[in-house]
């Protein structure tokens, strides 16, 4: 059984950073594709972004430059690095693995 288990949400100024991590149980981490979402509340739950098997990068045009999405195959772990935060990026993340399995998500909030 696959579960999935954000961390490193928190709460940050604009323009901060935060990093979150998803780790993975179960052996076909590497083989999957792995992606962040984020809901806020109101919203659906949209793409931020995600990282092939092989590595290949995909990012909402929202957070393009800003944050950069990551992968360390033999930690069964999924990593994203956000800078320059606004408020218009709080929401709640969440992990994916392929297209079936979501973590419970870890909550980002972007305030003064």
């Amino acid at each position: 059984q696959v579960q999935l288990v954000e961390s490193g949400g928190g709460l940050v100024q604009p323009g901060g950073s935060l990093r979150l991590s998803c780790t993975a149980s179960g052996r076909i981490f590497s083989a999957s594709t792995m992606g962040w979402y984020r809901q806020a509340p109101g919203n659906q739950r949209e793409l931020v972004a995600s990282i092939s098997s092989g590595g290949r990068t995909n990012y909402a045009d929202s957070v393009a430059g800003r944050f950069t999405i990551s992968r360390d195959n033999a930690a069964s772990a999924v990593y994203l690095q956000m800078n320059i935060l606004k408020p218009e990026d709080t929401a709640v993340y969440y992990c994916k693995m392929g297209s079936v399995f979501w973590g419970k998500g870890t909550l980002v909030t972007v305030s003064s």
